[in-house]
């Protein structure tokens, strides 16, 4: 009978944590498709100071429903460029803060309609064709599903209550805060959600399994467990990206130690807060959590310098950041002064092509040494310049607004065509990335000559890029001349390694494998090659 029991009690947890979960994951995709799946430009744009950051960071938690995720994106965005470590800090604490908003809305007491509210959610998913009715339904069944997983949750967990064992580690945990805190921490670790364990919690305090004393020191290891998703996700990042990670650590860190040194007095006025306002259970949890991450939240804001400044030390070294945001475009010109907006943009274009000439010589380094560090920078270039398309794109057309000479207004067309060829070498240079990530994966050897004949097509490829470059920024007609020139080089040279491969295949020294991966370099190369010579053409018909 007890077996028949435990595997029900297994079973009904299981279930309900699973349902759980995808009740979250929906509810935050469902948000997050309302507000527009525009987060990141939303943190990107509003973060210019840590206050501004954090912020930012309890709105995106919310819409997220996790602050895992927000810690992800912050992550991300440093590694790439889009924020520093101090505004990524911000962020960090306001996704702390806007995490506990999960566990207030458990905290509302309407688990017995948890599948009402799902099943109209489904309704509108399946019958609405609308996207915008989609989305909202997509929310709503993550809602039911949240409220009726917690309920199949707190079924499963009601036996423990009557179980000695769990008793005694209640008891334990009471005694000795820190295990708790250890269980909190492992058990978030092991889970991926701090919701989901902290809703458990809420369970157990409603089923009576567990007391207030035992469950916030659990609470407060659940808040420290939940960094170790963003620890993973900075894993072969920058050392920007990893010391963003790290703060996260260290932030809930030294919050669980204030707090389990007041532990005593804390739970004194949690008690005392759940008499006065009345709190059921799982509210009171949910309480403690938010009151304890903005108080977490205030004493460490004013630090946030010294913050920065100490994992910097545990995490040494110059990093090296991809710049993905302009450096001269300033739209206060576009009006005042569009000649001013004109050099302006020709500035940033410039700056532009400087990034995919190293981008391009990345690739090349990467071809030969197979170092995956050479592949990431100069995808974050790649990304970077996709940026900078649109960034600078926006801006002349913003510019186009404004009256012109017949000279400027040349310059300004060769300038959007310039844009799209230096964005397309990107491209080109990352298919590129992808054939010599496919060689590697799939032990492909190219001949020692093939190597030497891509490392020649490469030289010259980079060689004709950077003079077009400098073509386009001195008008100069001679330069452009020469990449020309170059270029008719590289479609030569194109040819003939073409015929060269095939007399390798004919002869069995190279691989069919190997010779689609070479014949491909070989064709991106050309084709850069040839958004150099765009280039260079708008310089020679300039009026």
């Amino acid at each position: 009978m007890l077996e028949v029991n435990l595997q029900t009690m297994l079973f009904e947890f299981i279930g309900g944590l699973g349902i759980f979960l995808l009740g979250i994951k929906y509810m935050g995709e469902g948000l997050q498709k309302i507000a527009g799946d525009r987060l990141q430009y939303f943190l990107d744009k509003t973060t210019s100071n840590p206050f501004m950051g954090v912020l930012a960071g309890i709105v995106v938690t919310i819409l997220l429903q996790t602050s895992s995720g927000t810690t992800v994106l912050t992550v991300g965005l440093v590694n790439a460029g889009f924020m520093t470590l101090r505004q990524a800090i911000g962020v960090i604490m306001g996704a702390n803060i806007g995490t506990t908003m999960t566990a207030f809305i458990i905290g509302i007491d309407i688990q017995e309609y948890g599948l009402p509210i799902l099943a109209v959610g489904a309704l509108m998913l399946f019958f609405l064709k609308n996207e915008k009715f989609s989305n909202i339904g997509l929310t709503i069944f993550g809602f039911g599903a949240l409220f009726f997983g917690l309920n199949l949750m707190g079924t499963g967990l009601r036996p423990l209550s009557t179980l000695e064992f769990f008793h005694e580690l209640t008891l334990s945990m009471s005694n000795t805060p820190i295990l708790g805190v250890l269980v909190g921490a492992l058990f978030t670790m092991l889970v991926q959600s701090s919701s989901a364990t902290i809703g458990i919690l809420q369970g157990l305090m409603t089923e009576g399994a567990m007391e207030l004393k035992a469950a916030l020191p659990v609470l407060f290891g659940d808040n420290l467990g939940t960094t170790i998703t963003a620890v993973i996700a900075s894993v072969g990042t920058s050392i920007a990206a990893r010391r963003a990670a790290l703060t996260h650590v260290v932030f809930n860190l030294i919050g669980a130690i204030i707090i389990v040194i007041f532990l005593n007095v804390y739970t004194i006025f949690i008690a005392n807060l759940q008499d006065w306002l009345n709190l059921n259970e799982a509210m009171t949890i949910a309480f403690a959590h938010g009151i304890f991450n903005i108080s977490n939240t205030v004493i460490q804001f004013p630090f946030i310098g010294a913050l920065a400044y100490f994992v910097t030390k545990l995490i040494p070294g110059e990093d090296v950041v991809v710049k993905y945001k302009p450096q001269h475009l300033d739209p206060i010109f576009i009006k005042q002064s569009p000649s001013v907006a004109l050099d302006q943009a020709k500035a940033e274009v410039i700056h532009m092509g400087r990034y995919a000439l190293k981008g391009l010589g990345e690739t090349s380094q990467f071809l030969n040494t197979n170092e995956q560090k050479k592949a990431e920078m100069a995808l974050q270039i790649e990304g970077a310049l996709n940026n900078l398309d649109h960034e600078i794109t926006d801006y002349l057309v913003e510019l186009s607004r404004t009256n012109f000479t017949e000279a400027e207004r040349y310059s300004h067309s060769a300038l959007i065509n310039a844009v799209r060829d230096i964005e397309r070498m990107g491209d080109h240079y990352e298919n590129i990335i992808e054939l010599v990530n496919y060689k590697i994966s799939n032990k492909v050897d190219i001949t020692e000559q093939g190597m030497i004949d891509l490392d020649n097509m490469f030289e010259l490829t980079i060689s004709t890029v950077d003079e077009a470059i400098n073509a386009l920024e001195n008008m100069d007609r001679e330069a452009a001349l020469s990449v020309i020139q170059k270029e008719n080089a590289i479609d030569k040279m194109e040819r003939n390694l073409r015929k060269k491969h095939i007399i390798r295949l004919n002869e069995g020294i190279c691989t069919g494998t190997a010779g689609i991966v070479f014949a491909d370099i070989i064709s991106n190369l050309e084709r850069i090659g040839d958004h150099a010579v765009n280039i260079a053409d708008e310089v020679l018909e300039e009026r």
